[in-house]
This record gives structure tokens, C-alpha cells and sequence, in this order.
């Protein structure tokens, strides 16, 4: 069986092309670095995601606060992360670098502030 993926490893987002037989993967073609075939074998057998999204501040000066995580997590873990980070409130003052949850949900990666929101005046 073919399959189609686009390479997200590197900025030039390679249009690949995997052959996969009985859940094994065979080939890939249209990989123009040596990221493509480590990614689609990653997608295939362990899929990993980012997260950006935004924690709640009280008494700030804005009611967000952007949040980020510090290493991907398996795709299947993608919402009850998300649920974690939407139960959080953090109060103001918040910093850039802050860590908001410390290894959310037990993965072993953090969830960190990406924008300073003064406290309010």
C-alpha cells in the first residue's frame, strides 16, 4: 500500500511517499533530507504533537496567557493534555519561561508560558 505524508521535520516539507506492507514500513520516496524517512516511520508506529494554546490569568492585565509544551506527546494524549491546560488558572504577575504545569499528565514534558502578562493596575 502507498501512502502519502508531508515531511513537517524541516521548513521544506517534503511531499513523501511511503510504501507500507502488513504495518511494515517498506520505502520512502521524495524525502530531500534524511529527516523524511525518521518522520514517516515516527508517524507510523508512534505519532507525536505539539501544543500551543493559551492558559487562563487572573488579575492580569490580558485574560490569556500564551502556553506551549516543552517536548511533543503521543497523539493520543492530545486532548486529555488539553483538558489539563483548560482546568489551569495562573495568577498575575506571569513570566515568559514560566512553567505552569510541571510534566502534565505524567508524560514527562512541562507546559511553559510564552508571554509575560503584568498584573493588572
Amino acid at each position: 500500500m502507498l501512502k502519502e505524508y508531508t515531511c513537517i521535520a524541516c521548513p521544506r516539507g517534503c511531499g513523501l511517499e511511503a510504501s507500507i506492507e502488513d504495518g511494515k514500513l517498506l520505502t520512502v520516496e521524495g524525502a530531500f533530507c534524511a529527516k523524511g524517512g525518521k518522520f514517516v516511520e515516527q508517524e507510523l508506529y508512534s505519532p507525536l504533537r505539539n501544543i500551543a494554546t493559551s492558559v487562563l490569568v487572573l488579575n492580569g492585565c490580558c485574560p490569556l496567557a500564551s502556553v506551549r509544551l516543552t517536548k511533543p506527546v503521543p497523539k493520543a494524549m492530545i486532548f486529555p493534555v488539553i483538558e489539563e491546560i483548560r482546568r489551569t488558572r495562573l495568577t498575575a504577575p506571569v513570566s515568559a519561561g514560566q512553567v505552569a504545569i510541571a510534566d502534565v499528565l505524567g508524560l514527562g514534558c512541562d507546559v511553559i508560558v510564552t508571554r509575560k502578562v503584568p498584573a493588572a493596575s
